[in-house]
């Protein structure tokens, strides 16, 4: 079939002026479903605008979020583009979308599909042992008539490798209900199957037909080893009722309190779940990369990898929740990591282990509303950050703890990170945002060291060594009393060491147990974050015009800093503060409950790339710690 080169407009740098619309929907109001190996988000029109393939760090084959040009799959009404609603399936990852017409109801259901006791996964290997349900690397929709009659259309248009290549579709065997797309002569990328007829329009296939009342029809694209995938709709159905079973399964083992925020904490689960990598058992921080953190700016970054400061938020997450597998699964995948020369680990790795995640600037995309470049890799991976080690040996710590031993396989670990912590504390770094100016004897990086030897003293303690417990224990004490002589000033926790300027950071002195509850220089500080690094009340991780951060332009509030504070709030006592301070960021989640990195108070918008696995963890350990504390005072749930 002869290819058709379609042609490509300049990125522009043009963002849209005030009172104009966008063509790019919102960043909040984007759905995400997920099958723990890839992610799609579905925008309100019912198009699938993010889709990597066969994982989430994959080229993608639908980027419209990127570039308007860079592929989309609708299956939704003809002519319509608001729905009447959206909401998940109870308990699932799966997208519900109700359309009213001028002509009748509509319902779309949306998944990527689990499954139970598959064969040996060939398109995305398992490192860790497979468990009984897996991706079947599929995405199913359905479309329900439930009143009258409907239009329903479907246009798969995608573009491939991020829109640098063409898409090529054969019908198969003269079959107007199968296709199979390519791109570069290659085997098939995936096979679309649907029971509405197909017809293929340049590089996309379009199919159109009028579903009347109690009439169902189904489209699904496969890209397993043997592109197979349902070939009726009840077979489609059958597809996605058996993967709800499987998430609300999943969910139902879940230590969830019976709370107010129990709905909160329940999608925040399913959102992790989501964007963790089953293979290997790593999560990537978000799905995405290079959604702005600062509106047509310049602060876009690639969020598909693993970061090892996520890991001690995971852990935490993960026990507080009781999923023990995949915490376990986790630590098995940062055991496994290949470290440097001294023995530390990067700050960050791909979710199969590689260290290599150079950066590329794709200059064929727009970008998000005219925010570019669009990044794909990320520059910062061989930072020095020294909070690093703070973070895998609390992970090491909290772990252990819940399995009541240190596994075997993970001692090695705790030596080498003791043994590069204690040759690099006292030297300046990045610090934990990746500053791209010059090196800082970061406060934060300071007291994630002394967690990292606090934390190590305990390890020892529990193998049963304490002359090693002590020794670290006195590095750690070092550190801390360098801390409170450079990092302190008018009695507030500094950014740095050479600088009066506050950092949201700091708030970690609170959660890590830095400092005591008690203490007046840590109430002090929470207190001064609380009334003066914040707009309209929510945190900034830092003011940019205060930091050299490489970086040009303004950002939003961070709303992990936020729930920081919550939880740095209850830890000094202030709990009605923390109450209404976690009831306004409960208040502003999308409507689907899932949260960006960033808000933007002055317009109530979501920044940054979506959905953020920081955020949601945030998320958890606030609400817990609120909870706990009330236990505490009321009663029956404190543990």
């Amino acid at each position: 079939m002869a290819r058709r080169k379609r042609p490509r407009p300049e990125p522009s740098s043009a963002v849209p002026a005030e009172g104009m619309m966008s063509p790019f929907p919102p960043i909040a109001s984007y759905g995400f479903i997920s099958d723990c190996h890839t992610g799609a988000l579905i925008a309100p029109d019912g198009a699938v605008e993010w889709l990597c393939v066969p994982r989430f760090d994959a080229p993608s084959v639908f980027g419209a979020l990127l570039d308007r040009e860079a592929g989309i799959f609708r299956f939704a009404p003809f002519g319509v583009s608001v729905p009447a609603s959206r909401h998940y399936d109870t308990g699932t990852n799966i997208l519900i979308t109700t359309w009213m017409t001028p002509s009748g109801w509509l319902v779309v259901r949306d998944a990527l599909i689990l499954g139970r006791d598959l064969p040996e996964d060939d398109v995305t290997p398992h490192t860790r042992p497979p468990q009984d349900v897996d991706g079947e690397h599929m995405l199913v929709r359905t479309a329900e008539c439930m009143a009258g009659h409907v239009e329903l259309e479907l246009v798969c248009e995608p573009a491939p490798d991020y829109a640098r290549d063409d898409a090529d579709w054969e019908l198969l065997d003269g079959s107007r209900h199968v296709a199979d797309m390519t791109a570069s002569g290659s085997p098939p990328i995936f096979r679309l199957r649907s029971d509405l007829s197909l017809g293929i329009e340049g590089d996309r296939i379009r199919g159109r037909h009028q579903l009347q009342h109690g009439e169902m029809a189904f489209c699904a694209l496969s890209w397993r080893g043997d592109l197979s995938g349902p070939e009726t709709s009840e077979e489609a159905a059958a597809k996605i009722a058996t993967t709800a079973e499987i998430w609300r399964g999943w969910l139902r083992n879940l230590r969830i309190p019976d709370h107010p925020w129990h709905e909160h904490l329940s999608r925040s689960a399913l959102t992790i779940k989501g964007l963790t990598y089953m293979p290997t058992g790593s999560l990537v921080a978000a799905l995405t990369t290079s959604l702005p953190e600062t509106p047509g700016g310049e602060r876009n970054w690639d969020y598909r990898y693993t970061w090892m400061r996520d890991a001690t938020f995971t852990l935490r997450a993960l026990h507080q929740l009781g999923l023990d597998w995949e915490a376990d699964d986790f630590m098995q995948f940062v055991a496994d990591l290949e470290r440097d020369e001294d023995g530390s680990l990067q700050i960050m790795y791909g979710i199969d282990g590689r260290r290599d995640l150079s950066e590329e600037v794709l200059a064929n995309l727009t970008g998000y509303n005219g925010a570019h470049p669009v990044r794909i890799g990320n520059g910062a991976f061989d930072q020095r950050q020294n909070d690093v080690y703070g973070a895998v040996l609390d992970s090491l710590y909290t772990h252990s703890v819940h399995r009541a031993r240190l596994p075997q396989r993970l001692w090695p670990i705790v030596e080498s990170q003791v043994r590069a912590c204690r040759e690099i504390w006292q030297q300046p770094d990045q610090g934990i945002w990746e500053a791209r100016g010059e090196p800082q004897h970061y406060v934060s990086s300071k007291l994630m060291c002394w967690v990292g030897m606090d934390r190590a003293a305990k390890l020892a303690e529990i193998r049963g060594v304490p002359d090693l417990a002590e020794e670290w224990r006195a590095v750690a004490d070092e550190i801390h009393a360098d801390v409170m002589a450079h990092g302190v000033r008018d009695g507030v926790l500094r950014q740095h060491y050479d600088t009066d300027a506050l950092d949201a950071s700091t708030l970690l002195a609170a959660t890590f147990g830095f400092l005591p509850a008690d203490d007046p220089v840590l109430y002090a500080s929470v207190c001064a974050i609380a009334d003066d690094l914040t707009e309209d009340g929510y945190v900034l991780r830092y003011r940019t015009g205060e930091t050299d951060d490489g970086l040009s332009g303004k950002e939003g509030t961070f709303l992990i800093c936020s729930f920081w504070l919550v939880s740095a709030l209850a830890i000094v006592g202030e709990l009605d503060e923390a109450r209404d301070l976690m009831e306004r960021l409960l208040a502003i989640c999308s409507s689907l409950g899932l949260y960006a990195e960033e808000f933007e108070p002055s317009t109530h918008r979501h920044l940054g790339n979506v959905p953020q696995a920081f955020s949601h963890l945030a998320l958890i350990d606030a609400a817990m710690r609120i909870i706990a504390a009330a236990d505490g005072e009321h009663g029956p749930h404190a543990q």
